[in-house]
Protein backbone atom coordinates (compact mmCIF):
# COMPACT_ATOMS: atom_id res chain seq x y z
CA UNK A 1 0.00 0.00 0.00
CA UNK A 2 1.22 3.44 -0.93
CA UNK A 3 2.20 6.11 1.50
CA UNK A 4 0.07 9.24 1.92
CA UNK A 5 1.73 12.82 1.45
CA UNK A 6 1.09 15.24 4.23
CA UNK A 7 0.42 19.06 2.98
CA UNK A 8 0.97 22.40 4.68
CA UNK A 9 -0.89 25.45 3.89
CA UNK A 10 -1.20 28.51 4.44
CA UNK A 11 -5.02 29.81 5.91
CA UNK A 12 -4.89 33.85 5.11
CA UNK A 13 -3.74 36.22 3.02
CA UNK A 14 0.44 34.47 3.19
CA UNK A 15 3.13 35.58 5.28
CA UNK A 16 1.64 32.79 7.83
CA UNK A 17 5.23 31.65 8.73
CA UNK A 18 4.89 28.20 6.30
CA UNK A 19 8.29 28.29 5.85
CA UNK A 20 9.53 27.80 9.23
CA UNK A 21 7.39 24.84 9.81
CA UNK A 22 7.78 23.05 6.49
CA UNK A 23 11.79 23.35 7.59
CA UNK A 24 11.14 21.97 11.20
CA UNK A 25 8.36 18.82 9.96
CA UNK A 26 10.52 18.11 6.58
CA UNK A 27 13.72 16.92 9.15
CA UNK A 28 11.78 13.98 9.38
CA UNK A 29 10.62 14.10 5.65
CA UNK A 30 12.03 12.07 2.62
CA UNK A 31 10.68 14.14 0.12
CA UNK A 32 9.41 18.03 0.19
CA UNK A 33 7.39 19.36 -3.04
CA UNK A 34 6.44 22.57 -4.35
CA UNK A 35 3.07 22.53 -5.87
CA UNK A 36 2.36 26.22 -7.06
CA UNK A 37 2.85 29.93 -6.92
CA UNK A 38 6.56 31.73 -8.18
CA UNK A 39 9.64 33.68 -7.19
CA UNK A 40 7.04 36.03 -5.36
CA UNK A 41 6.88 33.47 -2.74
CA UNK A 42 9.14 34.21 0.29
CA UNK A 43 9.35 32.20 3.03
CA UNK A 44 12.19 32.92 5.76
CA UNK A 45 13.23 30.51 8.07
CA UNK A 46 15.78 31.05 11.21
CA UNK A 47 17.89 28.08 12.18
CA UNK A 48 20.58 28.58 14.82
CA UNK A 49 19.79 32.82 14.35
CA UNK A 50 21.21 32.18 10.80
CA UNK A 51 18.28 33.69 8.08
CA UNK A 52 17.27 31.69 4.62
CA UNK A 53 15.28 33.44 2.42
CA UNK A 54 13.76 30.97 -0.09
CA UNK A 55 11.43 31.79 -3.08
CA UNK A 56 11.37 29.04 -5.38
CA UNK A 57 12.97 26.42 -3.45
CA UNK A 58 11.24 24.02 -1.24
CA UNK A 59 11.81 24.62 2.52
CA UNK A 60 13.46 21.40 2.93
CA UNK A 61 16.51 22.15 1.41
CA UNK A 62 17.90 22.69 5.19
CA UNK A 63 17.50 19.03 5.59
CA UNK A 64 20.46 17.52 3.49
CA UNK A 65 18.79 13.94 3.75
CA UNK A 66 15.80 15.30 2.05
CA UNK A 67 14.81 15.55 -2.20
CA UNK A 68 12.87 18.79 -2.79
CA UNK A 69 10.60 18.83 -5.98
CA UNK A 70 9.53 21.79 -7.86
CA UNK A 71 6.14 20.54 -9.33
CA UNK A 72 4.42 21.33 -12.65
CA UNK A 73 2.08 23.49 -11.41
CA UNK A 74 4.89 26.24 -10.31
CA UNK A 75 5.58 28.61 -12.39
CA UNK A 76 9.74 29.01 -12.80
CA UNK A 77 11.94 31.81 -13.63
CA UNK A 78 15.31 30.44 -14.19
CA UNK A 79 17.23 33.97 -13.33
CA UNK A 80 15.51 33.47 -9.97
CA UNK A 81 16.34 29.98 -9.23
CA UNK A 82 19.91 29.81 -10.41
CA UNK A 83 20.51 33.33 -8.02
CA UNK A 84 18.54 31.22 -5.26
CA UNK A 85 20.75 27.92 -6.03
CA UNK A 86 24.03 30.06 -4.80
CA UNK A 87 23.26 30.09 -1.63
CA UNK A 88 23.51 26.07 -1.33
CA UNK A 89 26.39 23.78 -2.09
CA UNK A 90 25.79 21.58 -4.85
CA UNK A 91 21.99 20.75 -5.18
CA UNK A 92 22.14 17.82 -8.03
CA UNK A 93 20.17 14.52 -6.52
CA UNK A 94 18.59 16.57 -4.22
CA UNK A 95 16.78 19.10 -5.69
CA UNK A 96 14.57 18.68 -9.49
CA UNK A 97 12.74 20.33 -11.30
CA UNK A 98 9.24 19.52 -13.21
CA UNK A 99 9.71 19.41 -17.44
CA UNK A 100 6.42 21.07 -17.28
CA UNK A 101 6.80 23.43 -15.14
CA UNK A 102 6.27 26.73 -17.28
CA UNK A 103 8.82 29.35 -17.61
CA UNK A 104 8.36 33.19 -15.90
CA UNK A 105 10.57 34.74 -18.39
CA UNK A 106 12.02 38.68 -17.82
CA UNK A 107 9.70 39.79 -20.57
CA UNK A 108 6.57 38.52 -18.09
CA UNK A 109 7.57 40.67 -15.30
CA UNK A 110 8.04 43.75 -17.59
CA UNK A 111 5.05 42.86 -18.63
CA UNK A 112 3.45 42.50 -15.09
CA UNK A 113 5.09 45.91 -14.10
CA UNK A 114 3.76 48.16 -17.11
CA UNK A 115 0.19 46.95 -16.91
CA UNK A 116 0.50 47.59 -13.07
CA UNK A 117 1.61 50.79 -13.43
CA UNK A 118 -0.73 51.83 -16.16
CA UNK A 119 -3.47 50.58 -13.57
CA UNK A 120 -2.30 53.45 -11.11
CA UNK A 121 -4.74 53.42 -8.35
CA UNK A 122 -6.42 50.42 -9.49
CA UNK A 123 -3.41 48.62 -9.28
CA UNK A 124 -3.87 45.22 -7.75
CA UNK A 125 -0.39 45.28 -5.92
CA UNK A 126 0.99 42.32 -7.02
CA UNK A 127 4.83 41.68 -6.69
CA UNK A 128 5.52 42.90 -9.91
CA UNK A 129 8.09 39.42 -10.97
CA UNK A 130 5.51 38.37 -13.95
CA UNK A 131 3.49 36.16 -11.89
CA UNK A 132 0.18 36.60 -13.13
CA UNK A 133 1.40 36.92 -17.11
CA UNK A 134 3.37 33.58 -16.82
CA UNK A 135 0.83 31.89 -15.64
CA UNK A 136 -2.06 33.60 -18.69
CA UNK A 137 0.52 32.60 -21.09
CA UNK A 138 0.09 28.82 -19.93
CA UNK A 139 -4.07 28.99 -20.02
CA UNK A 140 -3.47 30.49 -22.99
CA UNK A 141 -1.59 27.84 -24.37
CA UNK A 142 1.20 30.05 -25.86
CA UNK A 143 3.89 29.27 -23.03
CA UNK A 144 7.08 27.67 -22.67
CA UNK A 145 7.43 24.86 -20.61
CA UNK A 146 11.04 24.08 -18.07
CA UNK A 147 11.80 21.09 -20.55
CA UNK A 148 12.12 23.40 -23.50
CA UNK A 149 15.21 24.73 -21.43
CA UNK A 150 17.08 21.80 -22.76
CA UNK A 151 16.75 22.89 -26.62
CA UNK A 152 18.17 26.47 -26.23
CA UNK A 153 18.09 26.98 -30.18
CA UNK A 154 14.20 25.78 -30.37
CA UNK A 155 12.65 27.77 -27.75
CA UNK A 156 14.88 30.28 -29.20
CA UNK A 157 12.49 30.48 -32.15
CA UNK A 158 9.81 29.64 -30.66
CA UNK A 159 9.99 32.79 -28.29
CA UNK A 160 10.98 35.08 -30.95
CA UNK A 161 7.73 33.95 -32.91
CA UNK A 162 5.96 35.29 -29.91
CA UNK A 163 7.90 38.24 -29.57
CA UNK A 164 6.86 38.91 -33.14
CA UNK A 165 2.86 37.78 -32.72
CA UNK A 166 2.46 40.26 -29.90
CA UNK A 167 4.72 43.13 -30.94
CA UNK A 168 1.81 45.67 -30.94
CA UNK A 169 1.30 44.82 -27.10
CA UNK A 170 5.21 45.34 -26.42
CA UNK A 171 5.22 48.53 -28.44
CA UNK A 172 2.02 50.25 -25.97
CA UNK A 173 3.85 48.36 -23.11
CA UNK A 174 7.42 50.30 -24.38
CA UNK A 175 8.45 46.92 -23.64
CA UNK A 176 12.07 46.34 -25.64
CA UNK A 177 12.35 42.35 -26.63
CA UNK A 178 15.96 40.73 -27.20
CA UNK A 179 17.27 40.31 -30.06
CA UNK A 180 18.23 36.28 -31.54
CA UNK A 181 21.68 36.55 -30.11
CA UNK A 182 20.98 38.03 -26.83
CA UNK A 183 18.07 35.64 -26.31
CA UNK A 184 19.85 32.43 -27.80
CA UNK A 185 22.47 33.41 -25.27
CA UNK A 186 20.52 33.83 -22.46
CA UNK A 187 18.89 30.36 -22.78
CA UNK A 188 22.08 28.60 -23.26
CA UNK A 189 23.16 29.64 -20.01
CA UNK A 190 20.00 28.91 -18.34
CA UNK A 191 20.62 25.02 -19.73
CA UNK A 192 23.56 24.88 -18.81
CA UNK A 193 22.88 25.57 -15.23
CA UNK A 194 19.87 24.20 -14.82
CA UNK A 195 19.84 21.62 -17.45
CA UNK A 196 21.04 18.29 -14.53
CA UNK A 197 18.11 19.28 -12.34
CA UNK A 198 14.68 19.24 -15.06
CA UNK A 199 13.22 16.02 -15.25
CA UNK A 200 9.82 13.92 -14.90
CA UNK A 201 8.88 14.58 -11.55
CA UNK A 202 5.26 13.49 -11.71
CA UNK A 203 6.83 10.01 -12.14
CA UNK A 204 9.25 10.64 -9.13
CA UNK A 205 6.60 11.96 -6.79
CA UNK A 206 4.87 8.19 -7.54
CA UNK A 207 7.62 5.95 -7.15
CA UNK A 208 8.29 7.69 -3.46
CA UNK A 209 4.85 7.32 -2.53
CA UNK A 210 4.84 3.39 -4.06
CA UNK A 211 7.95 2.86 -2.02
CA UNK A 212 6.22 4.56 1.12
CA UNK A 213 8.65 7.20 1.30
CA UNK A 214 7.62 10.36 3.87
CA UNK A 215 6.35 13.33 1.65
CA UNK A 216 5.61 16.80 2.59
CA UNK A 217 3.92 19.06 0.44
CA UNK A 218 3.91 22.93 0.44
CA UNK A 219 2.75 25.73 -1.56
CA UNK A 220 2.74 29.41 -1.32
CA UNK A 221 0.56 31.90 -0.88
CA UNK A 222 -2.32 31.60 1.42
CA UNK A 223 -6.11 30.09 1.12
CA UNK A 224 -7.44 34.15 0.40
CA UNK A 225 -5.07 34.74 -2.50
CA UNK A 226 -6.64 31.84 -4.24
CA UNK A 227 -7.39 32.53 -7.72
CA UNK A 228 -11.11 31.27 -7.17
CA UNK A 229 -11.38 31.21 -3.72
CA UNK A 230 -9.20 34.46 -2.31
CA UNK A 231 -10.94 38.07 -2.42
CA UNK A 232 -10.91 38.55 -6.38
CA UNK A 233 -9.71 40.13 -7.98
CA UNK A 234 -6.42 40.89 -5.28
CA UNK A 235 -5.35 37.35 -5.75
CA UNK A 236 -2.46 35.32 -7.09
CA UNK A 237 -2.70 33.80 -9.97
CA UNK A 238 -2.76 30.11 -8.88
CA UNK A 239 -4.57 27.80 -7.01
CA UNK A 240 -3.33 27.83 -3.43
CA UNK A 241 -5.22 25.82 -1.35
CA UNK A 242 -4.87 21.98 -0.79
CA UNK A 243 -6.47 20.88 -3.66
CA UNK A 244 -4.21 22.66 -6.01
CA UNK A 245 -1.21 20.61 -4.66
CA UNK A 246 -3.14 17.74 -6.44
CA UNK A 247 -2.76 19.32 -10.27
CA UNK A 248 0.59 21.34 -8.98
CA UNK A 249 2.50 18.03 -8.91
CA UNK A 250 0.37 15.59 -10.26
CA UNK A 251 -1.32 13.35 -7.56
CA UNK A 252 -5.05 12.40 -6.76
CA UNK A 253 -6.94 13.23 -3.31
CA UNK A 254 -6.43 10.41 -1.83
CA UNK A 255 -2.76 10.12 -1.55
CA UNK A 256 -3.15 13.17 0.84
CA UNK A 257 -2.67 12.48 4.58
CA UNK A 258 -2.57 15.18 7.04
CA UNK A 259 -3.55 18.53 6.41
CA UNK A 260 -1.73 21.02 8.81
CA UNK A 261 -2.80 24.88 8.25
CA UNK A 262 -0.55 27.89 9.29
CA UNK A 263 -2.25 30.41 10.90
CA UNK A 264 -0.62 33.36 12.07
CA UNK A 265 -1.83 34.79 15.50
CA UNK A 266 -3.21 38.22 13.94
CA UNK A 267 -4.00 38.95 10.57
CA UNK A 268 -1.77 40.44 8.05
CA UNK A 269 -1.69 40.89 4.17
CA UNK A 270 0.25 42.70 1.41
CA UNK A 271 -1.03 44.74 -1.81
CA UNK A 272 -5.04 46.21 -2.02
CA UNK A 273 -7.96 44.11 -1.44
CA UNK A 274 -10.12 43.78 1.47
CA UNK A 275 -9.00 43.51 5.17
CA UNK A 276 -12.12 43.32 7.63
CA UNK A 277 -9.60 43.54 10.70
CA UNK A 278 -7.01 45.99 9.24
CA UNK A 279 -6.01 48.24 12.24
CA UNK A 280 -4.84 51.66 11.33
CA UNK A 281 -3.79 52.95 14.16
CA UNK A 282 -1.65 52.19 17.32
CA UNK A 283 -1.99 48.34 17.43
CA UNK A 284 -1.48 47.64 13.87
CA UNK A 285 2.21 49.94 13.81
CA UNK A 286 2.97 47.51 17.14
CA UNK A 287 2.06 44.54 15.24
CA UNK A 288 3.84 45.45 12.41
CA UNK A 289 7.33 46.64 14.35
CA UNK A 290 7.29 43.62 16.94
CA UNK A 291 6.10 41.21 13.99
CA UNK A 292 8.70 42.91 11.62
CA UNK A 293 6.04 42.76 8.72
CA UNK A 294 8.12 43.03 5.70
CA UNK A 295 7.53 41.15 3.35
CA UNK A 296 10.37 38.78 2.38
CA UNK A 297 9.93 39.47 -1.42
CA UNK A 298 8.91 42.75 -2.00
CA UNK A 299 10.41 44.40 1.16
CA UNK A 300 6.89 45.99 1.23
CA UNK A 301 5.45 46.60 5.04
CA UNK A 302 2.60 44.38 5.55
CA UNK A 303 -0.87 45.91 6.13
CA UNK A 304 -1.93 44.51 10.01
CA UNK A 305 -4.48 43.53 12.21
CA UNK A 306 -6.35 41.54 15.25
CA UNK A 307 -7.13 37.50 14.35
CA UNK A 308 -10.49 36.96 12.12
CA UNK A 309 -11.46 33.53 13.05
CA UNK A 310 -14.43 34.10 10.64
CA UNK A 311 -12.11 33.74 7.27
CA UNK A 312 -10.07 31.07 9.32
CA UNK A 313 -13.01 28.62 9.89
CA UNK A 314 -13.68 29.22 6.32
CA UNK A 315 -10.50 28.44 5.08
CA UNK A 316 -9.85 25.50 7.33
CA UNK A 317 -13.37 24.03 6.07
CA UNK A 318 -11.51 24.43 2.42
CA UNK A 319 -8.55 22.83 2.74
CA UNK A 320 -10.03 20.15 5.12
CA UNK A 321 -7.30 20.57 8.10
CA UNK A 322 -6.61 18.64 10.49
CA UNK A 323 -5.02 20.92 12.47
CA UNK A 324 -3.48 24.12 12.16
CA UNK A 325 -0.03 25.67 13.51
CA UNK A 326 -0.32 28.80 15.11
CA UNK A 327 2.73 31.32 14.48
CA UNK A 328 3.87 34.42 15.80
CA UNK A 329 1.99 33.72 19.52
CA UNK A 330 5.15 36.24 20.96
CA UNK A 331 4.09 39.24 18.80
CA UNK A 332 1.29 39.50 20.74
CA UNK A 333 3.45 39.69 24.00
CA UNK A 334 2.42 42.61 26.27
CA UNK A 335 -1.04 43.76 24.61
CA UNK A 336 -3.20 44.02 27.49
CA UNK A 337 -6.26 42.79 25.66
CA UNK A 338 -5.93 41.10 22.67
CA UNK A 339 -9.46 40.81 20.15
CA UNK A 340 -10.50 38.48 17.89
CA UNK A 341 -13.07 38.73 15.42
CA UNK A 342 -15.90 36.39 15.64
CA UNK A 343 -18.25 37.37 13.40
CA UNK A 344 -19.15 40.07 11.21
CA UNK A 345 -21.49 42.95 10.44
CA UNK A 346 -23.03 42.55 7.04
CA UNK A 347 -26.11 44.29 5.44
CA UNK A 348 -27.39 45.18 9.02
CA UNK A 349 -26.99 41.52 9.96
CA UNK A 350 -24.58 39.33 12.21
CA UNK A 351 -22.77 36.57 10.15
CA UNK A 352 -20.59 33.91 11.26
CA UNK A 353 -19.62 33.09 7.19
CA UNK A 354 -17.54 35.21 4.48
CA UNK A 355 -19.74 36.57 1.90
CA UNK A 356 -18.38 37.47 -1.59
CA UNK A 357 -18.24 40.90 -1.34
CA UNK A 358 -16.11 40.81 2.15
CA UNK A 359 -15.16 44.49 1.91
CA UNK A 360 -18.64 45.06 2.80
CA UNK A 361 -18.20 43.43 5.84
CA UNK A 362 -17.13 44.96 9.58
CA UNK A 363 -15.56 42.99 12.07
CA UNK A 364 -17.42 42.22 15.33
CA UNK A 365 -15.10 41.00 18.30
CA UNK A 366 -14.91 39.58 21.55
CA UNK A 367 -11.88 40.51 23.95
CA UNK A 368 -8.84 38.00 25.45
CA UNK A 369 -7.27 38.81 28.47
CA UNK A 370 -3.35 39.55 27.40
CA UNK A 371 -0.09 38.12 28.70
CA UNK A 372 3.41 39.41 29.28
CA UNK A 373 5.48 37.04 27.63
CA UNK A 374 5.04 33.75 25.88
CA UNK A 375 8.50 33.94 23.48
CA UNK A 376 10.80 31.30 23.54
CA UNK A 377 8.69 29.07 25.37
CA UNK A 378 8.44 25.21 24.23
CA UNK A 379 6.07 23.45 27.00
CA UNK A 380 2.47 24.36 27.31
CA UNK A 381 1.84 23.98 30.48
CA UNK A 382 4.46 27.06 31.16
CA UNK A 383 2.07 29.45 28.92
CA UNK A 384 0.93 32.05 30.53
CA UNK A 385 -3.25 31.34 30.98
CA UNK A 386 -4.21 34.44 28.59
CA UNK A 387 -2.22 32.66 25.90
CA UNK A 388 -4.18 29.25 26.62
CA UNK A 389 -7.28 31.08 26.82
CA UNK A 390 -6.40 32.70 23.62
CA UNK A 391 -5.63 29.41 21.75
CA UNK A 392 -8.70 27.46 23.17
CA UNK A 393 -11.34 30.46 21.86
CA UNK A 394 -9.26 30.18 18.38
CA UNK A 395 -9.98 26.22 18.36
CA UNK A 396 -13.96 27.18 19.29
CA UNK A 397 -14.15 29.16 16.80
CA UNK A 398 -12.62 28.14 14.23
CA UNK A 399 -13.67 23.98 14.69
CA UNK A 400 -9.89 22.75 14.31
CA UNK A 401 -7.71 21.92 16.73
CA UNK A 402 -4.59 23.61 17.20
CA UNK A 403 -1.52 21.25 17.00
CA UNK A 404 2.00 23.57 16.93
CA UNK A 405 2.60 26.86 18.40
CA UNK A 406 5.34 28.87 17.43
CA UNK A 407 6.75 31.46 19.79
CA UNK A 408 9.57 32.78 18.00
CA UNK A 409 11.43 32.31 14.98
CA UNK A 410 13.85 30.05 15.66
CA UNK A 411 13.14 25.95 15.25
CA UNK A 412 13.58 25.39 18.51
CA UNK A 413 11.03 27.59 19.96
CA UNK A 414 7.96 25.43 19.17
CA UNK A 415 4.93 23.58 20.99
CA UNK A 416 3.83 20.57 19.36
CA UNK A 417 0.88 18.86 21.13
Amino acid sequence: MSSKADLIVGIQWGDEGKGKIVDMLAQKYDVVCRSQGGHNAGHTIWVDGVRHALHLIPSGVLNKDAINIIGNGVVLSPKAIIEEMEQFESLEGRLFISDKAHLNLPYHSLIDQAREKLKGDNAIGTTGKGIGPAYASKINRVGNRAGELLNPEQLCKSLLLSFHTNKPVYDALKIETPNEAELLAELKFYKEKLGAFITNTTNMVWDALDNNKKMLLEGAQGTLLDIDHGTYPYVTSSSTVSAGACTGLGINPKDIGVVTGIVKAYTTRVGHGPFPTEDFGKVGETLADVGKEVGTTTGRGRRCGWFDAVVVKHSSRLNGCDQFALMKLDVLDGFETIKICRAYEYNGDEIDYVPSDLENCKPIYEDIQGWDSVEGISDYDKLPQGAKDYVKRIEELTNTKIGIISTSPDRNDTIVL
